[in-house]
């Protein structure tokens, strides 16, 4: 697990996250003790708060001592997060997250979807309590979000997506993200114009290593680790880099083709996996995530105080270092 506050191991972020919860909480009272239930299960459920630590820590560098606006602004974004663990349960029919049931396994997918939705709705409300220029930024992440969701929906099963194609999906669902949660952070500290610009690099550049990880950890990872199905992409025909590079390999690539392209069941999963984390994709991802670190670390480096850089630029390196490859 990536945690924000241990991996950061800046003073200040671990009180500033403890103080981040409650305002959670806050976030979706509705008065409606059902929706409240359904909208509060996976803050219950805890999480690793990255996006809200990352804009927690770019807004005060990580000393602590959060103002109002930053902890809306953390609020925000883990929103918006919590909406799309909503929507994607739906979506990829999933029964467990973070270690406990489904909104939807538990609810069904009207509560989950609608519920998502208000997460969204408060999420916007709240940027637009801080500002034009942060509204209009969480509003197209938002777009970006969907972009990226929907483009990878659209070559599900297709073994011949392109990485091309998978790198414009992530940059979307995933990095878009991790980069506004840093740049939302560093508008309501008041950084300078190039620190924000500087954060948001780092923040694209380490959501696409975040990505990558996530990806390398379905094919590699037990049940147990993930706290939800390995190989659930597999079986759904989300065919990430490492599955992508794997069919390229001449040992396993013609088997893991004729294997692939529809649903699999659990003994095809488990085969599919195994091929997968066998082969020489596994190598190839880290090294292609290896690059993305460097830029993220590159991004850091113009940051202060140097106590934030050297943070953030050790969270970056920290993503690829406990994989159990």
């Amino acid at each position: 697990m990536v945690n924000a506050a241990a991996l950061l191991s800046l003073p200040g972020l671990e009180d500033d996250l403890a103080r981040l919860e409650p305002c959670l909480r806050d976030a979706v009272r509705s008065g409606d003790a059902f929706l409240e239930e359904v909208t509060t299960h996976l803050i219950d459920a805890g999480g690793k708060r990255l996006r809200p630590g990352l804009a927690l820590a770019a807004a005060t560098g990580g000393a602590g001592g959060a103002h109002d606006d930053d902890l809306l602004g953390a609020v925000a974004v883990e929103l918006v997060h919590l909406a799309s663990l909503y929507h994607d349960d739906v979506m990829d029919e999933a029964a467990v997250r973070r270690n406990v049931e489904s909104v939807n396994a538990r609810w069904g997918n009207l509560v989950a979807i609608v519920a998502g939705d208000f997460l969204l709705a408060r999420s916007a409300e709240i940027a637009a309590s801080l500002g034009t220029e942060i509204a209009g930024l969480l509003a197209n992440t938002l777009g970006r979000l969907c972009q990226g969701q929907l483009s990878e929906v659209r070559v599900a099963f297709n073994t011949r997506r392109t990485e091309e194609q998978y790198f414009d999906a992530i940059a979307g669902k995933t990095a878009a993200l991790m980069s506004t949660s840093c740049r939302i952070g560093a508008l309501t500290g008041g950084r300078p114009r190039s620190e924000i610009d500087a954060l948001s690099a780092f923040g694209r550049s380490f959501g696409i290593v975040f990505q990558l990880r996530d990806d390398l950890l379905d094919v590699v990872a037990t049940d147990e680790e993930l706290g939800k199905p390995a190989g659930q992409d597999l079986a759904e025909g989300v065919y990430t880099l490492p599955v992508l590079l794997a069919l390229r390999h001449p040992g396993v690539g013609p088997e893991l083709q004729a294997l692939l392209g529809r649903p699999l069941g659990q003994p095809e999963r488990e085969k599919a996996k195994s091929m997968v984390a066998s082969s020489s994709a596994v190598g190839e991802t880290m090294a292609r995530a290896g690059r993305f670190v460097d830029d993220a670390v590159e991004a850091a480096g113009a940051l202060s105080p140097p106590g934030l850089s050297r943070a953030m630029g050790e969270l970056a390196r920290g993503l690829l270092r406990d994989l159990p490859l």
